[in-house]
């Protein structure tokens, strides 16, 4: 219909609700088409003539299950009108001009009655008489509440009593250039419920496959233990053409993304989608992927865009990439989120951190391992044994500076074919140089080292497998490696965290090497003849060391009483 085809043109389409506490009345009223005598009967009649459970069993026997089908079938909304009033009253006259008003009226029982009715406007008003148990309804900060929640982002103004009720517009609807950031900072504050500021806000609106239209802000604050808990809900809502589905859409972004808030609203999504159904429906399942898709493009970009801003977000937020990292089956898409990772390395400068992107970029031709060492910090990174070890060959190592990194990356395994490799794995694969006697005064004989490691593998016993000269080391007297040390460092703190020294030595099976051009090892060779018990005491000590340094010691503070009987038989002699 066009203006001339309407009686009262000038009356803009609009929805009322209100309510009487007094009269326990709920009413609800349009200014649409409204509909005439033959339409009433037709679309009302059929439903109070049927009664409840004629209704329902039609329903099932044309559409099959009720749960899943019955929202969003048409009558239904008017039929539930029943069960929270005892009668349901229906005024209503027809857009065009001149056309006669009626009134329905019904107490659900299979009967009603339909006459004439005057001074009616254009459009249609519903009027429940509320059920005792029911009065609730008749109170206008309960209705508040449902209007703010199911119907806030309508696209016709809804007023409660006079007052206008969604007053907060449909951003993810609008273009984005003609929203501005004041805008955003209150929608993001509604729907989230929430006092601060989106640090980063996204809009995404595609067609196919899916039609989406989706703004998601990140918080500015940071995250507290609370909200790191899996436990969390995804605070993201699902819409369908802005009428609300789901208010906690758990399905529509994986766990790890929780930290999202904002709103979905695509057209593909039916309102009478059941509950269950959104939970692992197909739909949903390639809305989700759609959807993580372009979040971990968008950080990207934003890491390109404004690279300093972006680490200050990932100081706060990068955990939960590493958390998808670990929980996401898919290879192809947890290479995709490990693009949002950063560390520093052994060829940055000291707070600059990298990609695997960059790392990959620099390497070598040929090569095809990523090495990376976990540490506390940069300072006892650059100390470690391990990479002293692997000096000579010029190999970029990156920085762990959390233990959870490190599960992350041996989860992960390779990265754009490559392999992901602990340089403390390399260490002990790599075949070690054969030990020269040099002859000078800084090294031991073959004899002495033959000797030492002997000695060391019956004073060390059974906290060690094997003991022996290693080549590749320089200002430290010795290390320790293990099989597959990442895992054995994560093993101790799980599986092995009850056990025995005795019993994690066994599983672990360590081997000591030792630097035969150290002084501490020159000098023990000679202490052991010369002092055994200090010398004991002094390899006790390297070992222990040896083993901090791997990080497989979970509790340093078992060293204290050694270290003390070590420094008070130093200074017997003072």
């Amino acid at each position: 219909m066009t203006d001339t085809d309407i009686s009262d043109p000038d009356v803009p389409l609009e929805i009322h609700v209100a309510v009487d506490d007094n009269k326990k009345t709920f009413t609800i009223q349009d200014t649409g088409i409204g509909m005439t005598k033959e339409e009433m009967i037709e679309n009302l009649g059929t439903i109070a003539r049927s009664g409840s459970k004629a209704f329902l069993e039609t329903i099932a026997k044309e559409q099959g299950d009720v749960s899943s089908k019955i929202i969003g079938q048409f009558g239904v909304g008017f039929y539930s009108s029943f069960m929270v009033a005892e009668k349901v009253d229906v005024y209503s006259r027809a857009a065009k001009p001149g056309a006669q008003a009626y009134k329905w009226s019904s107490s659900g029982t299979g009967t009603y009655d339909i006459a004439e009715a005057e001074n009616v406007q254009r459009g249609t008003k519903i009027v429940l008489h509320l059920k005792g148990d029911c009065y609730d309804f008749a109170k206008e900060d309960v209705l508040k509440d449902v209007v703010k929640k199911y119907s806030n982002f309508v696209g016709v103004p809804i007023y409660l009593n006079g007052k206008k009720a969604n007053v907060i517009q449909a951003l993810w609807m609008m273009e984005p250039k003609n929203i501005t950031e004041e805008m955003h900072e209150e929608f993001y504050r509604f729907i989230g419920n929430v006092f601060d500021k989106p640090r980063y806000h996204m809009h995404y609106k595609i067609d196919v496959p899916l039609n989406i239209r989706a703004l998601f802000y990140v918080p500015e604050y940071k995250p507290t233990m609370f909200d790191m808990s899996r436990e969390t809900d995804i605070n993201v809502t699902l819409y369908s053409r802005k009428v609300m589905v789901l208010q906690k859409a758990n399905n529509v972004l994986p766990k790890w993304l929780r930290f999202i808030k904002g709103v979905v609203d695509s057209e593909d999504v039916p309102l009478n989608l059941s509950r269950e159904l959104l939970q692992d429906s197909f739909l949903i399942r390639k809305l989700r992927n759609v959807l993580t898709t372009r979040i971990i493009k968008f950080f990207l970009d934003q890491s390109k865009k404004d690279n300093e801003r972006y680490m200050k977000f990932y100081e706060d937020y990068g955990l939960f990439f590493r958390e998808g990292i670990v929980t996401t089956p898919e290879q192809e898409q947890r290479e995709e989120i490990a693009r949002l990772l950063r560390f520093e390395s052994s060829k940055t400068m000291p707070g600059e951190r990298i990609s695997l992107d960059d790392y990959s970029m620099r390497m070598k031709a040929g090569t095809r391992n990523i090495y990376y060492l976990s540490a506390p910090n940069r300072e006892l990174a650059e100390r470690s044994p391990y990479l002293e070890a692997l000096e000579k060959e010029d190999i970029e190592v990156m920085f762990l500076y959390e233990p959870y990194d490190e599960l992350v990356l041996m989860n992960m395994g390779q990265y754009d074919k490559k392999f992901l490799k602990s340089i403390e794995n390399e260490v002990q694969e790599k075949a070690d140089l054969d030990y020269v006697d040099s002859g000078d005064d800084k090294s031991i004989s073959q004899a002495a080292a033959d000797s030492l490691t002997n000695w060391l593998q019956g004073t060390l016993m059974n906290r060690v497998q094997k003991v022996k000269v290693t080549r590749r080391l320089s200002s430290h007297p010795c290390l320790i490696t293990v099989q597959e040390m990442a895992s054995a460092r994560h093993f101790l703190r799980t599986t092995l965290a009850d056990r025995s020294p005795e019993e994690r030595y066994r599983i672990l099976q360590p081997t000591l090497e030792i630097n035969p051009n150290h002084n501490l090892i020159h000098k023990l060779s000679s202490l052991k003849d010369d002092n055994p018990e200090l010398a004991k005491l002094v390899a006790e000590q390297l070992y222990d060391n040896a083993m901090v340094n791997a990080g497989l010691m979970d509790d340093p503070r078992i060293m204290i009483g050694k270290m003390n009987e070590l420094l008070e038989r130093a200074l017997e002699k003072h």
